[in-house]
């Protein structure tokens, strides 16, 4: 059985929603997983100098048991796999050692250690894209989320917006230009107390701050029929690919990866410039005009067109949920055995 150790800090979004979807996969393919949650410490001490003192103290000390006594006593994983950030201070806890990054958070202490670490793997293709091109082995696994689906509730032609925690979903510009258009239906944006973006009076938007729990959020996932998703940039973007599995009609912006997600077949996609970078990531700002014809085409939907589009988002999801088992099991055998399979 293989053992496998995840290695991520424990932010309460994505992050976390990444341990459980990773550990459940994991388990499927029969491996023994154990979870090393790391809090703002942990952070801290990827600071460089810290770094490489902890660094140095681990290689010395693994050099000097590895010479008395078995170096699978003290190396009790096969497979670290860290999520988000490399995090050296586990790196001897295991015989082989795997980041799962987010290119837009992957910071310069990363790439220090990315030769260090023996494989990449990718959420998304546009993410092996940019880390093909730097002195690690990539290998593209893709990712999931969790299935929000729920038949039992109706659904409504009304708009939806996820805005979370994040600074990084064009919530500030969708708001100000949705207020312009006063013909246009209620759009619900479900944002944190503390507001990443300004709040913008109107009578066609409503803002849900208020807490609310896993049953209404998901009933709000499934009863509107059209997700307005208009992300800067994403490594993943839980959201996108839990609005596909809810089967609605996503307005995402036409840039990668988002658009990597989203195609014509699942959605309508908002044409974008690059507007700046993050880490690694490029950022986009969504065309206004491209967002006017976008709604002005899900507006005028027919309930057959709705429904292929829902039916084309739910087979996307079904379906990545297969592949991604699949291709977690072929990287493992990769790493641990060398072939393909």
């Amino acid at each position: 059985m293989t053992r496998v150790n995840l290695v991520a800090f424990e932010n309460g979004v994505g992050n976390s929603r990444d341990v459980v979807l990773v550990k459940g996969v994991l388990e499927k393919l029969g491996c023994e997983v154990s979870i090393t949650a790391l809090d703002m410490r942990a952070r801290r001490r990827r600071r460089p100098g810290i770094r490489r003192g902890l660094a140095a103290a681990h290689h010395w000390l693994a050099r000097v048991r590895g010479s008395s006594q078995r170096s699978d006593k003290f190396q009790p994983y096969d497979v670290n796999i860290m999520l988000e950030h490399l995090w050296p201070e586990h790196f001897h806890l295991a015989r082989y050692n795997v980041v799962v990054p987010n290119p837009e958070w992957f910071d310069q202490a990363d790439l220090r250690l990315l030769p260090k670490v023996d494989s990449v793997w990718t959420k998304t293709r546009h993410s092996f894209e940019v880390f093909a091109q730097l002195p690690c082995r990539t290998e593209f696994v893709g990712f999931d989320c969790e299935d929000r689906y729920d038949p039992q509730v109706e659904r409504q032609p009304g708009f939806f917006h996820l805005a979370g925690k994040s600074r990084m979903k064009g919530s500030g510009r969708l708001v100000k230009h949705w207020a312009k258009h006063p013909m246009w239906p209620l759009l619900t944006v479900l944002h944190s107390r503390k507001s990443a973006f300004e709040i913008v009076n109107a009578a066609n938007i409503c803002y849900e701050s208020r807490y609310m729990d896993d049953d209404e959020l998901k009933n709000q996932q499934n009863k509107h029929m059209f997700h307005v998703c208009l992300s800067e940039t994403e490594g993943w973007g839980h959201y996108i690919p839990e609005a596909l599995s809810v089967g609605a009609v996503v307005l995402a912006t036409d840039a990668p990866p988002m658009n990597e997600l989203v195609t014509l077949d699942t959605g309508l996609l908002i044409k974008s410039q690059p507007s700046g970078t993050q880490h690694l990531a490029t950022t986009y700002e969504f065309d206004t005009t491209s967002l006017v014809s976008a709604v002005e085409i899900a507006l005028k939907m027919s309930h057959a067109e709705i429904r292929q589009y829902a039916d084309n988002s739910r087979t996307w999801f079904v379906q990545n949920k297969k592949d991604f088992q699949y291709r977690v099991g072929r990287a493992l055998n990769h790493l641990l055995y060398g072939a393909a399979t």
